[in-house]
């Protein structure tokens, strides 16, 4: 264990510090000297915890690479399970780990332009807003501590449209969490999960939509931009409207000079994938439609008439979460559910999301392996998931918290 967590220091400072020495016994491994990417030391944990099988065996006849850059691979708002979301830290860290799509949730700013945010609402759990009282005071709700008497949990919310974009620019991300039995700003702003870091949370970068397209240029890497549900009233001040906001994302791709090949526009709302087919269909050709209904809409039933309907519509792609895409055999063999054969069916393409985001899997995972939780008990189940959804589901992408776990499996299956 020493070894492993020395490696795992060595190669995280390697993917901010973009230094790799590859005479260094310690991370060989880790590291591909031909092509420079980096799946830090996870991946090879997650195998070894395998329980021993023909996957196993497979995937540890990979353990030198090459390791070499995939679209399969998708960095979930960059690489948030180390580095602060929607970070350009966390962004160069996907990109390093061989993810050949990024993601920038896109959200707006009181003057109207577009920054790379979860949630238009999140700025309280994701940058240090709090700590700067001049900007602490715009906030739609200010903090609030909690009050151990009355049961009452400390509260705040800010959002980006309550500050212009200079101010945005202002402040640090940080790894998204806060403490709801906090008294003070400064016990709020922690909380981070025990199997998260906050050693590169100092000050992340915030980075416009506009900036996110000139990085994610410059790392020769594809873009999966989502237009994020608005948190406030639409048409935002009564003539900002929803097809404003969707049209001005595209409009920064074509100022940009960027290929529609490589952008995969998502949206939860069915209607913004629709105004990109009918308006941008260059765009709106690979666009996304991220679908919420199986865990939004207590009515929702997959069908093959309900996945033609979307594909007669124009939409190519559809996004469920994983659990969506599993579930368990009469033989309790995770395989692929209802939903993904139908959508298969109707000649829909898959992508998924999001791997590594429920922390260990010793006790059956989280949400986001709730419908195969009976079979995952072990952190090694990851590549499993990753296995079935990869052959059986023939997923077109997913996404990782930690996309270099995906880019192992990718490489060693060869699927570029």
């Amino acid at each position: 264990m020493p070894r492993i967590f020395s490696l795992f220091l060595v190669i995280l400072s390697s993917l901010i510090l973009t230094a790799c020495d590859d005479d260094d016994d310690n991370n060989s491994a880790a590291v591909n000297a031909e092509s420079g990417f980096q799946v830090g030391p996870r991946p090879f944990f997650l195998v070894e915890d395998m329980d021993e099988g023909e996957l196993k065996t497979a995937l540890q006849s990979c353990e030198n690479g090459p390791f070499v850059k995939t679209d399969f691979s998708i960095g979930h708002r960059g690489a948030p399970m180390q580095f602060p979301e929607h970070t350009r830290e966390s962004y160069v860290a996907a990109a390093k780990m061989g993810a050949g799509i990024v993601e920038c949730d896109v959200t707006f700013t009181a003057d109207r332009q577009l920054v790379c945010r979860h949630s238009q609402c999140d700025l309280h759990t994701t940058t240090n807003i709090l700590a700067k009282p001049e900007l602490a005071e715009k906030c739609s709700t200010p903090f609030s501590p909690a009050d151990a008497a009355s049961g009452t949990a400390a509260t705040a919310q800010c959002c980006t449209s309550d500050i212009t974009l200079a101010e945005f620019k202002s402040l640090c991300g940080k790894m998204d969490a806060s403490d709801a039995t906090a008294t003070t700003v400064e016990q709020y702003m922690k909380g981070t999960a025990d199997w998260r870091t906050d050693l590169y949370s100092a000050c992340g970068t915030l980075m416009t939509h506009a900036e996110s397209i000139e990085l994610f240029k410059s790392l020769d890497v594809k873009m999966t931009p989502e237009l994020k549900s608005p948190s406030v009233e639409m048409p935002f001040e009564g003539d900002y409207t929803q097809e404003d906001y969707a049209q001005q994302m595209i409009d920064e791709y074509k100022a940009a000079g960027v290929d529609p090949e490589n952008v995969y526009a998502q949206s939860f709302n069915l209607q913004d994938v629709l105004y990109w087919i009918q308006q941008e269909p260059a765009f709106g050709q690979q666009g996304v439609y991220l679908d919420d209904r199986v865990y939004n809409d207590p009515s929702f039933t997959p069908s093959l008439a309900d996945f033609e309907e979307l594909a007669a519509q124009g939409v190519k792609i559809v996004a469920p979460p994983m659990y969506a895409l599993l579930t368990l055999d009469a033989d309790e063999r995770i395989v692929p559910s209802e939903y993904a054969t139908l959508a298969k069916a109707a000649g829909l393409e898959i992508i998924t999301w999001t791997l590594e985001r429920d922390g260990p899997l010793a006790q059956g995972g989280g949400w986001y392996h709730q419908s195969i939780a009976e079979q995952i008990n072990n952190d090694g189940d990851t590549m499993t998931v990753l296995d079935v959804l990869a052959k059986q589901v023939g997923v077109k992408g997913i996404f990782s918290d930690w996309p270099g776990t995906v880019t192992y499996y990718a490489s060693c299956m060869d699927m570029r």
